[in-house]
């Protein structure tokens, strides 16, 4: 008998295939459709789309429909996410800091002003908030936390409040057109500096809850970020300046061996920072510093592969941290817990940015809009709070103030910077674009 084989003689391996496919596509439609139809909504009142699709992740997940209608979420997305939606979405963000990266204008930081503030800026934006989270661990550890080593708990949640959300944070500039600007510069290098030394403080509170924690092995760790910096700037960019020349664009488009060498190198690179310990997102953003000098080749890839990113990948990573996350497991008794700590994040973010950015030379208001930048923590802190919560060192209720804390602060953002950025004569894009 001759023609296309039926699914009944199909082996079982591909039955498998088949419906772990159909299973995938339904997601991809929902999560897309979804984060598209959010986007468009939060840029209608006023709010970058990005914002629009971080909701729009959570509300698809058990903070709503999974409350709401359970069988259809458990029909729709499993009791736990697919791990081809979980690659999918690191692979996602991994492109988006690769854009990140190719895509600020760093030259801004030959300025003596904006180098004295990136590196102070950092510094307070990690210490200050790690302090005041340490001490709100210490005071409610008997409270929320009674089986929950103390110290550990106390370290977990300081480095909670001490993340700034990089990727969201480079949306959110390159949506009110800053990301070019002084002060975008500023903030965007301020939060990788910020993020490496978080990530670096995860390994070894980690360490710490693992009884592992070794000063040799930590200070390994930090030489070999600064190595592969510095192998980037000397090795890496040279090479790619070669290959750049000898590839050209033509006509705006990508070479088709170009893009396949710029793809390995994101990839190879976030190997490495995921084999040092600081998260592989890192090196996408590292190699987007690489490509970063050649204009021609940004715009290229902006225009042929940026949008594919920002479209398909983004909103299964804002998806995949919804499906985690459960905002329903607050009590009334908890409501003040969860406001001191929403006064405490904020307040320990851009107050200390405030006052460093008036000592480094800014004025009022460009310090106050750096602070609120900072302020930015986003669905990126909840890979952090994951960790602690899969490790037990974060208990459920805390788990989830945490969560509403890093999506309060970023919402904060965009009405901050539309009512701050028209007094240092910053003219907003119209619509907010996504």
């Amino acid at each position: 008998m001759t023609g296309t084989a039926t699914p009944a003689l199909l082996p079982p391996s591909v039955h498998g295939t088949e419906a772990l496919l159909f299973s995938v596509l339904v997601q991809l439609i929902i999560m897309i459709g979804a984060a598209r139809a959010m986007n468009i909504l939060f840029r209608r009142w006023g709010q970058p789309g990005v914002i629009g699709e971080i909701i729009a992740g959570l509300l698809l997940g058990p903070s709503l429909l999974g409350a709401v209608f359970p069988e259809v979420a458990l029909a729709m997305f499993g009791a736990k996410p697919q791990p081809a939606v979980t690659v999918l979405s690191q692979l996602g963000l991994t492109l988006l800091m690769f854009q990140i990266g190719m895509d600020f204008e760093f030259s801004h930081l030959k300025d003596s002003r904006n180098q004295r503030g990136v590196a102070a800026i950092a510094l307070v934006s990690v210490s200050v908030p790690f302090a005041f989270g340490f001490g709100l661990g210490q005071l409610s550890a008997a409270a929320l936390a009674p089986g929950i080593d103390r110290l550990v708990y106390s370290l977990f949640l300081g480095n909670a409040l001490a993340i700034t959300a990089l990727p969201i944070l480079g949306r959110i500039l390159n949506q009110f057109g800053l990301n070019r600007a002084p002060l975008g510069v500023v903030a965007i290098a301020a939060a990788a500096l910020n993020d490496v030394m978080g990530w670096l403080l995860l390994a070894a509170i980690t360490g710490i809850a693992a009884a592992q924690f070794s000063g040799s092995h930590f200070a390994l760790q930090v030489g070999g970020v600064v190595a592969l910096a510095l192998a980037a700037k000397f090795v890496l960019a040279p090479l790619v300046g070669r290959l750049v020349a000898q590839l050209p664009v033509r006509d705006g488009q990508l070479d088709a061996t170009l893009t396949a060498v710029a793809l390995c190198l994101v990839f190879g690179l976030a190997i490495c920072t995921y084999k040092l310990g600081i998260f592989a997102i890192f090196g996408g953003f590292l190699a987007g510093l690489v490509f970063h000098p050649h204009a021609d080749f940004v715009a290229a890839w902006r225009r042929q592969v940026g949008q594919f990113v920002l479209v398909f990948f983004l909103p299964i990573f804002f998806t995949f941290t919804g499906l985690r996350t459960n905002l329903l497991g607050l009590g009334v008794g908890d409501l003040g817990w969860l406001a001191l700590v929403l006064g405490l994040a904020i307040i320990g973010k851009i107050v200390p940015v405030y006052v460093t950015a008036r000592l480094s030379g800014f004025r009022h208001t460009e310090a106050t809009i750096l602070g609120s930048l900072m302020n930015t923590r986003a669905l990126m802190e909840l890979i952090v709070l994951n960790i602690g919560y899969d490790l037990g060192f974060l208990p459920q209720k805390m788990f989830t103030m945490l969560v509403v804390m890093a999506v309060v602060t970023t919402i904060m953002t965009g009405p901050l910077l539309t009512r701050l950025l028209p007094r240092i004569g910053h003219v907003i894009p119209k619509g907010i674009e996504a």
